[in-house]
């Protein structure tokens, strides 16, 4: 049975244990499994991948089919599935009753495929394609949100965040929750601001690249190095990037140099730090004095000077900048 992404009420209602999710919009996953299944759920979480399912087949339609009275609920979520576990789903429908919620993920799936073929015209279970999302559907998250917190932006905000989340919802929230946390410090929000905090879906290498080089994560940094071709251009966007950031750290350093705890700092320190960097932060904290925080500052802005007169070996001073600490 088909339930697309935006008649998701219906499975409150159907009240079926199996739910096929496919494509390529994670995001769409997230929410339908959170607001769907974990909300207000009190049982056993338990997630596979496929090949664990495949391996301990027996095992696994055993442990669905003998629940003991004393077991709690189970939500069973089972990521990156193909046509190899339509044998399993046959065999649990052919029993009937299951004693467990089960979420299959899979990528996008053709049409000719076994398992997407199976869900579709079988009446007990559920098959929901994700697809990327629009402009519409992600305007529709931003109201959503700015509802939920009591916060206003306008509509040329909004646009910027929807033309930089790059058709990806998880993108979007994370630059809504930046947003959020400045609000508690600036009441109305510029343009300025958001071109500030959000982060192009497309460089986030970049933001990546700052990061560990600051964090003195040598390995992590070549992979990025290795990875990506930068332009020139994106050169001088790691150079501001690393230098902003080095500023915001020689402002931690002071304030620990102050007989400060490492943590308040990082907790209190204003603009505020999102959450999901603060692991980051405070090892690139631990990782350099606040004199050698200084001498970066220095170098940066040399490096900068000169990118700007050779631009045709800019990746390459950056490069050996990066990887020589």
């Amino acid at each position: 049975m088909i339930i697309k992404s935006f008649e998701l009420e219906k499975i409150i209602s159907l009240n079926l244990n199996i739910h096929l999710i496919y494509g390529n919009n994670e995001g769409i996953k997230q929410d339908i499994i959170s607001n769907f299944y974990k909300k207000n759920y009190e049982g056993e979480v338990l997630k596979y991948d496929e090949q664990d399912i495949l391996t301990n087949k027996d095992e696994f339609i055993s442990s669905l089919l003998n629940k003991s009275l004393f077991e709690t609920e189970k939500l069973i979520i089972i990521s990156r599935g193909t046509d190899k576990l339509t044998t399993v789903i046959n065999e649990l429908l052919d029993r009937k009753e299951i004693g467990a919620k089960i979420i299959i993920k899979s990528s996008n799936l053709e049409k000719k495929s076994k398992l997407r073929n199976l869900f579709e015209k079988e009446k007990n279970v559920i098959c929901t394609p994700v697809y990327e999302d629009d402009s519409r559907s992600l305007n529709f998250i931003i109201n959503n949100f700015l509802k939920d917190y009591k916060l206003s932006l306008s509509q040329e905000i909004k646009n910027i965040l929807i033309e930089r989340s790059n058709g990806d919802r998880i993108n979007l929230k994370n630059e809504l929750s930046k947003l959020k946390n400045l609000s508690i410090t600036k009441n109305k929000l510029s343009i300025e601001d958001v071109l500030k905090l959000s982060n192009l879906a497309e460089n986030y290498s970049v933001f990546e690249l700052s990061d560990n080089y600051l964090a003195k994560n040598s390995k992590k940094v070549s992979n990025i190095l290795n990875e990506n071709n930068y332009s020139s251009d994106d050169c001088i966007l790691i150079i501001r990037t690393i230098l902003n950031k080095s500023k915001r750290l020689l402002k931690i350093r002071n304030e620990v140099d102050n007989n400060k705890n490492i943590d308040q700092v990082i907790s209190t320190i204003k603009p505020p730090i999102f959450w999901k960097e603060k692991e980051i932060v405070k090892k690139q904290a631990q990782s350099w004095s606040t004199n050698e925080v200084k001498n970066i500052i220095f170098k940066i802005n040399d490096l900068e000077a000169l990118v700007k007169k050779n631009t045709a070996n800019s990746m390459l001073f950056v490069s050996n900048f990066i990887s020589n600490y």
